[in-house]
């Protein structure tokens, strides 16, 4: 799939923001981290519980779907501790499963876990999605009526308004996470600007699929990686994934503060280390 918008594709744009996100790539068991930004895996659940799709449904054609994350702003880490036991003071189930599909017991017999969940605080994420435009549509009206409750990770993490942006002119995923204004609310501007600082622009740190060529609208500047976040299937018995290519980079974006000071990212210092050592 080419990630060059057509009359055949479009990008759909999305605006991640919540109290709490949470997005699990490897974790399992009794300590579930957070990834430091939207997984894919993530995304394409979101999307599948807008159009109610049940978990043993196939999501193929969500999977062919590319994806672009931009982060406006990173949040704060936070550790939730738990312990978990029966009221009845029955030792707890295992997490592993038998073949019937049912909990095996703990051996020896355990009768409290100790977990520990991560989240991400006050997180903002830009995330665009492209694809056959009859199907971006479909997802489009899907998450302005989804059909199950959305998350941002867990279902707990439930994202504020709006989610779904109104731009549909973007033609390729570069060009969504480059002409998209920032989107952290007023106050961190206003935040920025009381502690002297007004620069003109921010540099982001964006994410995007590196699978297909990039075409002479997306560059394919920045760094290649391996990301194990691509599903195959939310069965609850057969849940997979596999690895994707991603590429990791940066865009500058204006912050519309006023009297912004260019200084920042214009102005060259005068301090040079190698000169000390007389190079």
């Amino acid at each position: 799939m080419s990630t060059t918008s057509s009359a055949a594709t479009a990008v759909l744009v999305l605006r991640l923001a919540a109290p709490l996100q949470s997005w699990g790539d490897s974790s399992e068991f009794n300590r579930r981290d957070t990834a430091g930004r939207p997984t894919k895996s993530g995304v394409i659940g979101l999307l599948a519980a807008a159009q109610g799709r049940a978990r043993t449904d196939s999501i193929t054609d969500l999977g062919d779907l590319s994806l672009g994350v931009r982060v406006d702003q990173p949040g704060t880490l936070l550790r939730d501790y738990h312990t978990v036991s029966d009221y009845r003071g029955i030792p707890l189930p295992s997490a592993s499963l038998s073949a019937k599909g049912t909990q095996k017991p703990t051996g020896p017999a355990k009768h409290t876990h100790i977990t520990q969940r991560f989240y991400l605080q006050d997180a903002i994420f830009l995330a665009a999605v492209h694809g056959p435009r009859d199907l971006i549509d479909t997802l489009r009206h899907a998450l302005a009526h989804p059909a199950f409750p959305l998350a941002l990770g867990r279902r707990s993490c439930v994202p504020t308004q709006p989610l779904l942006l109104a731009d549909d002119t973007q033609p390729t995923l570069t060009a969504a996470l480059q002409n998209t204004p920032w989107l952290v609310p007023e106050h961190t501007r206003t935040r920025l600007g009381a502690k002297g600082k007004a620069p003109a622009t921010v540099t982001l740190a964006t994410t995007v699929d590196a699978t297909h060529p990039p075409s002479d609208h997306d560059d394919d500047l920045g760094v290649l990686d391996r990301a194990h976040d691509q599903p195959l299937s939310f069965h609850p018995l057969r849940r997979t994934r596999t690895t994707r290519m991603v590429r990791h980079g940066w865009v500058e974006i204006p912050t519309g503060l006023t009297g912004s000071d260019t200084s920042t990212t214009t102005a060259h210092t005068d301090h040079d280390p190698f000169a000390l050592l007389g190079w």
